[in-house]
């Protein structure tokens, strides 16, 4: 809500019926890069040609919305022989009741580990100075998330370029809230993408066919090991390539006119008004988006103390 430039508050429904909240100082939308980007556009602030098309009156025109970065993650999946994997452990009520036995009584088992049991980074070629890749290794597999795991033993090695290049959008489909936003990643449209995503398949390849995993004698099934060309692995990176979670930069902080949010996380164009989430990073960091994201709010809750103070 806003009283001229102003933002003094916030309309939400509770238990379906609308109601309202003010705000003394300011008001602090930490929604994350889709709803914190989302609920902006609803309120009049971002592309003023995507919002106009929407029927929405442009408060402000800027790039909310755009600059939209994530990680691709490459999900190639290996069958194995010899160890144990949570697509054997888990393929029944039976193995299931016995993994949440062992937890409840030891606090130990599958139920108290991460779904992905190694990480680690390393660099998609010897021409790059520092890693650009991230793998999660988990020991299971499916098709998609979602889906059932698999009824033979596998392991998943996702791999993902930590510096991509492409670029994509989050826009309002229309004025009602409830309707969700159009998400648009474009994966793998920058070339230089493609080119890390081919190293990606080829290094991983390699990995698993060390001598240390000899004993497993693992076989690529995600996406095959047909896929050879670079133009058949680029194929396969968008096809078994999904989000790893850590879209940021749809409210991306700067010094210029197009800039979202200013240094100190205010909205341009408009006053009381603050975004605190992963969205604000102009650039996508090298590594998860968690911690980052902590700091930022750590910084932004000094910052925010620092303006009620003065």
């Amino acid at each position: 809500m806003f009283d001229g430039t102003r933002c003094v508050g916030v309309r939400y429904l509770r238990d379906g019926q609308p109601s309202e909240a003010r705000a003394r100082a300011e008001v602090i939308l930490s929604a994350g890069s889709i709803g914190s980007t989302h609920l902006l556009q609803l309120s009049g602030i971002g592309p003023g040609a995507v919002l106009a098309s929407r029927g929405i009156a442009v408060r402000h025109d800027s790039d909310v919305g755009e600059n939209l970065q994530d990680h691709l993650q490459l999900r190639m999946a290996y069958k194995v022989r010899g160890a144990k994997t949570l697509n054997t452990m888990a393929n029944s009520w039976w193995g299931q009741a016995k993994i949440g036995l062992q937890y409840a009584l030891t606090r130990s088992g599958p139920m108290s580990m991460s779904p992905s049991q190694l990480g680690a980074f390393a660099r998609s070629g010897p021409d790059v100075a520092r890693a650009d890749l991230e793998y999660h290794v988990q020991p299971l597999s499916l098709g998609a998330f979602g889906e059932a795991l698999h009824p033979f033993p596998a392991i998943t090695t996702s791999v993902c370029n930590l510096r991509p290049e492409s670029r994509g959008t989050i826009h309002i489909k229309s004025a009602d809230p409830m309707e969700p936003p159009e998400i648009a990643p474009n994966y793998l449209s920058a070339e230089a993408d493609r080119i890390v995503a081919t190293r990606s398949i080829r290094l991983t390849r390699r990995i698993m066919q060390a001598p240390a995993m000899a004993r497993y004698r693992p076989e690529e099934f995600m996406p095959g090991s047909e896929a050879q060309s670079d133009e058949q692995l680029v194929k396969a990176a968008g096809d078994i390539g999904t989000t790893i979670f850590h879209p940021v930069g749809t409210c991306r902080m700067g010094s210029d006119q197009r800039a979202v949010v200013t240094p100190d996380l205010r909205v341009n164009g408009v006053e009381g008004l603050r975004v605190v989430d992963a969205s604000v990073m102009p650039s996508i960091v090298s590594g998860n988006t968690n911690s980052p994201t902590l700091m930022i709010a750590e910084k932004a809750a000094a910052l925010i103390l620092g303006a009620a103070g003065s």
